[in-house]
């Protein structure tokens, strides 16, 4: 069978190169498409679910939320592992599914089974799930400075969470945008408990009148000179000095009571629990962009940075974008130096090559081969969503020798056969040569395919971390087996032409 099929390319070269065109169209279709990133995403496939519940003990967030959601998880299908972490006013759940779930899939029966035991959960207590991002979304982060001294970090603040993050949310790929640093901009109300007690209210009365006033109101339209008025009550809190005029009660004169008359009113930060620093010159607000699950990092950051360019005139005067972290930087030099190995191996195999023909045209076949196998591998690789990393990349460079190797033999073979028969037909004893050997050659590259299967048997993080290095050397190996029965022989009756040195002389 695999002497016909090298009888047949040999014969018809124009087929063979025509189909070899199709398939490197095809490869350069899918190498521009596949994912770069800098090393193999080891994360779990997880479902990330976030409850805040302020101002309450960690035993009591473990007993009345942590506790409930867990046991609720641990019958939900495919689930491998459910982890539950409880700290001071926040819940976390971390549901762990098997490797081989939809990421979206898993999702959806996050949010069904939460539905269920939404009764379970204290009054007002709402779990909400994470963004659809794995372990490593994390992929660029900035800070906002004000050289300029105008702004504090409140104002910077309030930028970034009302502003830059939805601008930044917009772009495709984003799946949320963390805020972190400087101070969230709120309304404190701070009362003197001895003119309350004077006054004789409560705190529960106060919040009730700030919920009750903090509210815009909608009525009916009235009709005069055949126009329409809406009529609406207009309640929105926009300063402080608007609260400071909301009506609590009464006393026993029916003057109003407001909140000027028993506290203090005025705009401040929430509570922190950390800050950020940057180069150690002071404070500053930053924020993290998580990417979304399976997403090409850097032309995510691309569409980042941008983003950041068009936005640029909105900014406050003096405040500017500083990039603290951005991983395109090192998905850049992580291709570069193994675009730079490939191409060093591509050198050096073409010089000893070279020195051992002495035949450029024969050294070519080798050439050609190599390359074919090598882009064509990333069909294969881009329909399995395999993402161009240091180590996929690193299994398609420890595979160039065995690509190699078929080529070589059978040129070799060719050219020790032209020398003995030197007044035969060329293309005879160039598929005859190629007929001698090609079957073996197929069959020990087919073995040194068979030979990596082991490692398709690793789990867990291991196996995310060897399997693109396994995968992408088992495709250039086995393109590399098909190449040798099919293109070479189509090259060699090509290529080989011309004088040929004896092996002798040559040595």
């Amino acid at each position: 069978m695999v002497e016909k099929i090298i009888d047949f390319c040999g014969r018809k070269r124009l087929f063979v190169f025509i189909c070899f065109l199709l398939l490197l169209i095809w490869a350069f279709f899918s190498i521009r498409k596949t994912p770069l990133d800098a090393l193999p995403d080891l994360s779990d496939k997880q479902v990330i679910i976030f409850t805040e519940w302020m101002g309450r003990s960690p035993d009591l967030v473990e007993d009345q939320i942590t506790y409930p959601i867990i046991t609720a998880f641990l019958a939900a299908p495919k689930v491998k592992d459910v982890r539950g972490f409880s700290m001071f006013g926040l819940s976390f759940v971390y549901v762990i599914f098997e490797e081989d779930t939809d990421i979206y899939w898993a999702r959806s029966r996050a949010v069904e089974y939460l539905s269920n035991i939404q009764g379970q959960l204290p009054e007002k207590v709402t779990s909400q799930i994470g963004p659809d991002a794995s372990g490593v979304g994390g992929g660029f982060e900035y800070a906002l400075v004000d050289e300029s001294g105008r702004h504090d970090l409140q104002e910077l603040r309030s930028f970034q969470d009302w502003h830059l993050r939805y601008w930044l949310s917009s772009v495709p790929g984003v799946a949320e945008v963390a805020s972190v640093g400087g101070y969230q901009k709120e309304y404190q109300v701070e009362i003197d408990p001895i003119k309350l007690q004077a006054y004789d209210l409560s705190v529960p009365q106060i919040k009730k009148a700030i919920q009750r006033s903090n509210n815009d109101v909608g009525g009916r339209v009235i009709e005069m000179t055949e126009r329409e008025y809406i009529i609406r009550g207009r309640g929105y809190i926009t300063d402080k000095e608007m609260l400071s005029k909301v009506v609590v009660g009464t006393d026993n004169k029916g003057t109003p009571i407001v909140i000027g008359d028993f506290a203090k009113v005025q705009i401040g930060g929430n509570i922190r629990r950390g800050l950020v620093e940057l180069d150690g010159k002071g404070e500053v607000v930053g924020g993290i962009v998580i990417m979304r699950y399976e997403e090409d990092a850097l032309k995510v950051i691309k569409r980042i940075k941008q983003k950041f360019k068009e936005m640029e005139s909105a900014f406050p005067k003096g405040v500017k974008v500083v990039t603290t972290y951005d991983r395109s930087t090192l998905i850049k030099d992580s291709v570069k130096t193994l675009t730079e190995a490939v191409t060093e191996e591509i050198i050096i195999i073409f010089i000893i090559i070279f020195l051992f023909l002495l035949h450029v045209r024969s050294t070519l076949i080798s050439i050609i081969t190599l390359i074919v196998a090598i882009s064509i591998a990333f069909i294969p690789m881009f329909y399995m969503k395999i993402t161009s990393n240091i180590m996929s990349l690193a299994g398609i460079i420890i595979a160039i020798g065995d690509v190699v190797d078929g080529a070589v033999i059978m040129t070799e073979n060719a050219h020790l056969k032209l020398q003995e028969n030197p007044n035969k037909n060329r293309k005879e004893i160039i598929i005859e040569a190629a007929k001698e050997i090609g079957p073996s050659i197929f069959s020990s590259l087919l073995i040194i395919v068979v030979a990596f299967i082991p490692v398709f048997a690793l789990q867990a993080q291991e196996g995310l971390l060897f399997s693109p290095l396994a995968y992408t050397k088992t495709f250039a190996v086995l393109f590399g087996a098909i190449l040798s029965i099919t293109l070479v022989p189509a090259l060699m009756v090509l290529f080989i032409r011309g004088k040929i040195r004896p092996a002798e002389k040559i040595l």
